[in-house]
């Protein structure tokens, strides 16, 4: 599971920007729309755009030294989507569609991107790249994490108003937030309100004005 924790700069619809990580690569392919309802934030117009997340994303390609064809960016797609329903389908508990397993295992199939030592003894890419290698190794890691230890830990955040998708890879396994610096501190702000709102005898500040 290619788990380098980098996190992305998201922006909600508010206008205000916070940093998310989902923990894993292939959960960060779903930050650039998805299915239904989710197409009101679609990312991925033209293939530019999908060279570009590629940038962004923990694989850190350039996105000047990736190929992205027609077909690759409604593949990229095709496989985000599957995705989103088969991390849904684990989050409440049950297998995902075979058609969305099928999905994946045929991005799985293609050569991946080739693993490299940079100068600096750090992790690269073999570089040109296409779209092709880089959805493989995408769908490759989500293989591994569907399948894998961290299976049980994906989830949804627990905000009402929020449905992105993380694998929680804290030790003690209690993350709920997609970011404290959002939906976590909106929660901290609400529960702070609730409790100066009702005194500790459980009646109302309202009601003692009104009586």
């Amino acid at each position: 599971m290619i788990a380098i924790a980098t996190g992305l700069l998201l922006h909600s619809s508010d206008g205000t920007s916070f940093r998310f990580d989902p923990g894993t690569l292939c959960l960060e392919l779903l930050c650039t729309g998805g299915p239904g309802e989710l197409a009101h934030w679609e990312r991925l117009h033209e293939p530019r755009d999908l060279a570009d997340w590629l940038g962004r994303s923990r694989l850190g390609l350039r996105p000047d030294e990736v190929t992205v064809s027609a077909a690759e960016l409604g593949e990229g797609r095709a496989l985000r989507d599957a995705l989103w329903r088969a991390a849904g389908a684990i989050v409440r508990g049950t297998r995902p569609h075979p058609d969305d397993v099928a999905a994946v295992n045929a991005a799985a199939t293609a050569p991946p991107l080739v693993p490299r030592i940079a100068s600096a003894g750090t992790r690269a890419w073999a570089l040109p790249a296409t779209a092709t290698q880089a959805l493989s190794t995408v769908a490759r890691d989500a293989v591994e994490l569907f399948t894998g230890p961290h299976a049980g830990r994906i989830r949804e955040c627990a905000a009402d108003n929020c449905k992105l998708v993380f694998v929680d890879t804290s030790r003690p396994g209690r993350r709920r937030w997609c970011s404290m610096e959002r939906c976590g501190n909106r929660h901290k702000v609400r529960a702070l309100r609730a409790r100066r709102t009702v005194p500790e005898d459980g009646v109302n500040s309202a009601d003692q004005q009104g009586s």
